[in-house]
């Protein structure tokens, strides 16, 4: 080809072969300086992957050849810089060599790059992740623009991954080794202001024309320039692997893992195993060993679940997956929220934040005071960390209006209810807001328990009328459970849809049920707990299946932290419901122990310092001494894989049923949903693949050994039993 004969022959037309190069373009000042700026333009933003590394080593060899050119300045076209790598292309990995050789392919031209003899500066113009930031490693200078939205980090271990790209060992050779730890096994992402006190980036800009001009500078400056580890008698800041002030590190840094992930993550374990023995050598080894782990985590179940959910199907819901074709486009511009307590402030936060107007309505102007003073709290708290301005706080804040007016709901197009779970209630508020909002209004309500179709009963409009639920606290939680009434349509769906994406949160859509998915599926896993607790399985024992089986929190605690009292008040509720219909519904074991405990203990859970737990003023909190007497352990205590399992078993065949009863919509929606929603163990990638990366029959036959000894709510569902005659796995294809 061309750009190999003209690299050959040292070509001085570089910078024309540059920008011949596929989401590659080149500018040369007048000192021999090249500017190469990554601009993807089928791409919102650039990532690693679909040709980059053979561009980029095209690239690296045009400029390294180039007499002629000096320096090289790396930087975007866009608002971000590089921010990460093309994750999808891990799908077609079957093999350890695959996932090898793609590691080591994009390592060649990166350490081409940084021994070339030549400067070479990361003008970083926004956010640099994963790939992206291990790119800016290989640099020898790192300079940043300060922008509002910058994050700096290496999350590969979100997604059950490690950095593949050098940054196990780039890493810990600049920052040090213990510091390095931290920032790759949490997946950290940090602001510019923090990079560079840690020495991850070398200088901070105020804007572009900024950031080029100390580019240029540090060139001229350094016209021979070395990374550190390539210097002679370079040693790891701080010690290497077997420094006595690093030994302790290695020492620690498993338990504490393990603490915390109890041996799910490995990809934890492998970053680990990186940065030791890689540390013991040179950079070279280093990144090969890297490599060799890469490859290790690429192929491992876990990896495989959490990109299969939390990579694929996130993004296919973000694109719109369960929104309903043919609708336009909408942004809300004024929002109403009924009820200014903790749900309804929050909502209110989220709203404004999102640049939408809010109108905070509750029954007494101090209430919605209050109600809007939840924003304010908040913003508070991100200013003294550096996180807004009190311009942006004033602004958020002038865009909520408090009232008890109904009359300034008049141009809301979306109302959100968030009042006390009783029907009455709402249904007034139902009433009261219809007699004044424009006849295109969405009226929304956020219920966890209430079926939505009964609820519309007291609408004019019931296809109009939809349930938003929130996961609290709303500022934190990523979820908005969208509920579809039986005579919801879809436009209002997708208005929905489209307000939950604007203001940054994650839309799953299911039909109308008693506790919908989440509530339903979650209240198994609390109540399987309480259930051990009656059949003499001792609490410590619970709490520990719950945290060993990758949940974030055991159930007792959860239960607690829920409160005892609703999950007794949510239960009777749907036993009279359920009567009133002339039906049954089977009381789950947790009933009576539940009853016990609010009724005869007054024991209500966190919020009054007294649960399964006692509640100190100073925040600590032990299991309650009283609960081993109420209910005596037995002395043949049941194995902890069996606690675990039905913990796990229990919810992923509720989730089956949901799915089977068309309460959930997708696959996508059950895994997204169980993540973001109650936290259920995001190594296993959700609920339904779960049952998927063990396999359906393994699944169905664990269950029925469950069912055998600890009762029929364990039978596998008749759609499990339905698949596997067919050789079915859970998928939207």
């Amino acid at each position: 080809m061309t750009i190999n004969n003209s690299v050959k022959d040292g070509a001085k037309d570089s910078v024309d072969l540059i920008n011949k190069l596929k989401g590659f373009s080149a500018q040369r000042d007048d000192d021999g300086i090249v500017t190469v700026i990554i601009d993807q333009s089928a791409r919102k933003m650039n990532v690693i992957g679909d040709g980059f590394t053979e561009a980029f080593a095209a690239m690296t060899d045009l400029f390294i050849n180039d007499e002629s050119v000096k320096g090289l300045i790396l930087t975007s076209g866009k608002e971000t810089f590089v921010v990460g790598a093309d994750i999808d292309q891990l799908a077609t990995i079957k093999t350890a060599e695959q996932a090898f050789e793609l590691a080591e392919d994009l390592k060649g031209s990166l350490r081409k790059l940084e021994t070339s003899g030549k400067p070479v500066v990361a003008a970083l113009t926004g956010t640099a992740l994963g790939a992206g930031l291990e790119l800016a490693l290989a640099c020898h200078y790192r300079v940043a623009i300060d922008a509002p939205k910058m994050k700096l980090g290496l999350p590969e271990v979100k997604l059950g991954l490690l950095p593949g790209g050098g940054g196990t060992q780039r890493l810990p050779r600049l920052v040090g080794i213990q510091a390095a730890l931290e920032l790759m096994t949490q997946g950290k992402e940090l602001r510019p202001a923090t990079a560079k006190d840690m020495g991850l980036i070398d200088a901070i800009a105020t804007d572009k024309v900024d950031m080029l001009k100390q580019a240029k500078e540090w060139i001229k400056a350094n016209p021979n320039a070395q990374q550190p580890w390539d210097k002679k008698g370079f040693k790891i800041p701080g010690g290497d692997s077997k420094h006595p002030q690093v030994v302790p590190v290695f020492s620690v840094a498993p338990a504490m893992a393990n603490q915390k992930s109890h041996g799910n993550y490995p990809a934890i374990t492998h970053i680990m195993s990186c940065v030791f023995e890689g540390c013991l050598v040179d950079i070279d080894t280093g990144l090969e060993i890297e490599s060799r782990y890469f490859a290790a985590c690429v192929l491992s179940v876990e990896s495989n679940n959490m990109i299969n959910t939390l990579w694929t199907q996130l993004n296919n819901i973000k694109k719109g997956q369960s929104r309903p074709q043919g609708f336009e486009r909408m942004q809300s511009k004024k929002v109403g929220i009924l009820g200014a307590g903790m749900m309804g402030a929050g909502i209110a936060y989220v709203t404004a934040k999102a640049g939408i107007d809010v109108v905070l309505l509750d029954t007494e102007i101090a209430g919605a005071e209050k109600g809007k003073a939840y924003s304010a709290k908040i913003l508070d708290k991100a200013i003294s960390r550096q996180r807004a301005t009190r311009e942006q706080k004033q602004a958020l804040l002038d865009r909520i209006k408090p009232t008890v007016s109904y009359d300034d709901l008049a141009d809301c197009d979306l109302i959100i209810e968030a009042v006390f779970e009783n029907r009455d209630i709402k249904a007034k508020c139902t009433q009261q807001s219809e007699a004044v909002i424009a006849k295109t209004a969405v009226f929304a309500s956020n219920t966890s328990t209430l079926p939505i179709t009964g609820l519309a009963k007291a609408s004019t409009r019931p296809n109009q009328f939809i349930g938003l639920h929130f996961f609290s606290p709303v500022d934190k939680m990523p979820l908005v459970e969208i509920i579809m009434g039986e005579q919801t349509d879809d436009a209002t769906l997708a208005k929905a849809f489209d307000y939950v994406l604007q203001i940054g949160k994650t839309p799953i859509v299911v039909n109308d049920s008693r506790g919908f998915y989440t509530s339903r599926v979650f209240g198994t896993y609390v109540s399987e707990g309480i259930a051990m607790l009656g059949e003499g399985v001792h609490p410590r024992s619970i709490e520990v299946a719950g945290t060993k089986a990758g949940m974030p929190m055991p159930p007792l605690a959860l239960q607690d932290e829920v409160s005892l009292s609703l999950a007794l008040h949510v239960s009777k509720q749907q036993q009279l419901d359920m009567a009133a219909e002339g039906k049954s519904i089977p009381v789950r074991p947790s009933y009576e122990i539940l009853k016990t405990l609010v009724k005869e203990y007054n024991r209500t859970g966190k919020k009054s310092g007294k649960g399964f737990y006692e509640y100190s003023d100073n925040g600590d909190k032990h299991l309650w001494p009283e609960l081993t007497k109420l209910y005596p352990p037995k002395t043949a205590q049941p194995l902890q894989q069996d606690l675990v399992d039905r913990l796990m078993f229990i919810q992923a065949n509720e989730s089956a049923k949901c799915y089977e009863e068309n309460v959930v919509r997708s696959v996508a929606d059950a895994n997204i949903g169980s993540i973001f929603g109650w936290g259920f163990a995001p190594h296993q990638g959700g609920t339904l693949q779960f049952i998927n990366a063990m396999g359906i029959d393994a699944f169905i036959a664990r269950s029925r050994e469950l069912a055998a000894t600890y009762g029929e709510r364990f039978e596998p569902a008749q759609i499990l039993l339905a698949m596997a005659d067919k050789g079915e796995v859970f998928s939207d294809d």
